[in-house]
């Protein structure tokens, strides 16, 4: 009876160290089984009390199989080069940010130089009469040629900046 107990003792233990996986289908439902998943998933062992590589871990949920793919090499990175790669991705999000914050500035000027366009061609086809100054300084009014030929620099303008 001692070796009966011992035997079914052995035997639960056994399954004491089988490691359980976590991974999510292409419906989006999440799955747990002491079977490793499909190959076209991603998956994370959670649960294991071997004294292997463990992806739970380390926080790669890649499988050990397709590290060569994933670009990750089978050895922990030591600090210098975590920090390198953390010092690139800062320089990386730095530019981005500063390439978004320059269109933005560009996106806004144009805004801008667009309402003055349209500003201007609204006095300009207004009834008043619409005075500039000189090369002397003095002030003169336009006649209706000059007038036509501002439109047309205006209408221009507008249909170059505002889009």
């Amino acid at each position: 009876m001692k070796n009966f107990l011992l035997v079914l003792l052995s035997l639960y233990c056994i399954n004491v160290h089988a490691g359980i996986n976590k991974w999510v289908d292409e419906q989006g439902r999440v799955h747990y089984s002491d079977q490793p998943p499909p190959s076209v998933v991603k998956s994370k062992k959670l649960g294991s009390t071997a004294k292997e590589n463990n992806p739970s871990e380390t926080g790669d949920t890649t499988e050990p199989g397709n590290a060569a793919e994933s670009g990750n090499s089978d050895e922990p990175k030591t600090i210098a080069e975590r920090e390198a790669d953390l010092r690139k991705k800062q320089k990386a999000d730095k530019e981005a940010a500063e390439k978004a914050a320059k269109e933005k500035a560009s996106k806004e000027a144009n805004k801008d130089s667009c309402d003055r366009a349209q500003l201007n061609l609204k006095a300009l086809q207004g009834e008043m009469r619409i005075m500039d100054l000189n090369a002397q300084g003095e002030q003169v009014y336009l006649d209706d040629e000059q007038r036509k030929q501002r439109i047309a620099k205006v209408q221009e303008e507008i249909s170059k900046n505002c889009k």
